[in-house]
């Protein structure tokens, strides 16, 4: 069913495929609205544990070991609900604490770089991300852009062309200490540019997420896929923060 072609990889065709018999009903499929709430639920576990994280840096504990618990924790959290979907009631709340975590030390880290010359930044970026979320919801609620095959694959490409970048940084980083692509960090009209295209791109992220969970929901998809549907919004919505807040520190220098 090629609706189900997204570029989240927690939300693609095979995330539907064979979870239900064709044509029968239960009276437990996935619905919008329990959606919604496993979403709500998720995201204030996720803050509760940012919440936790931050008062801890603030503490004088070292944010490097919740910052990769929360990576690497939430990395082998999200591949097994990709193997394992029906398990995602009882994961996806772990991956969110796991997750505040990585994220309140992020978090704490730039407030305190910033605390000096630009106070306030990371609830600029939370305000910013809710509001992008909030706008493209209307976008796509209105259909005012519409989530086209062409649209979808625009996206994956672009999607996939910057995880291989990403990745190529990471190991470039570690193995050889040499910085791949240097202009992605610094605050010059290059990089921040980047940003900007790798933010609307989070952004355009959501879309394509709407559309999966409304097409789920369409396909009868069995309730526990709305833990699973919840889980992969919050990845996007993570990646949307992480960007915007990258791309504020940029304009602050």
């Amino acid at each position: 069913m090629a609706f189900f072609k997204s570029s989240n990889p927690a939300l693609k065709e095979s995330t539907y495929e064979g979870t239900i018999f064709q044509g029968i009903t239960t009276g437990e499929e996935m619905t919008i609205k329990g959606t919604a709430n496993k979403f709500g639920f998720l995201f204030l576990m996720m803050m509760g544990s940012t919440i936790f994280s931050w008062g801890q840096f603030y503490k004088g504990v070292n944010p490097l070991p919740m910052m990769l618990i929360g990576v690497f924790g939430g990395l082998v959290l999200a591949l097994i609900m990709g193997f394992k979907k029906q398990w995602s009631p009882y994961l996806a709340p772990a991956y969110a604490l796991l997750e505040g975590l990585f994220v309140g030390s992020v978090s704490a880290y730039y407030d305190y770089a910033n605390q000096q010359k630009y106070p306030g930044l990371v609830m600029q970026a939370v305000g910013l991300t809710l509001l992008v979320a909030l706008v493209m919801y209307v976008v796509y609620r209105y259909r005012i852009i519409k989530v086209t095959q062409k649209f979808r694959s625009v996206i994956i490409v672009a999607t996939s062309a910057l995880m291989l970048f990403y990745l190529a940084q990471w190991i470039c980083s570690l193995a050889f200490n040499y910085t791949l692509g240097a202009f992605t960090n610094a605050a010059t009209p290059l990089g921040i540019g980047f940003s900007i295209v790798v933010v609307c791109l989070a952004a355009l992220f959501l879309l394509l997420d709407f559309d999966m969970i409304e097409k789920g929901v369409e396909a009868k998809a069995p309730k526990y896929m709305e833990w699973y549907s919840a889980f992969a919004l919050l990845v996007t919505l993570i990646w949307l923060y992480l960007e915007i807040l990258r791309l504020l520190s940029k304009l602050r220098k």
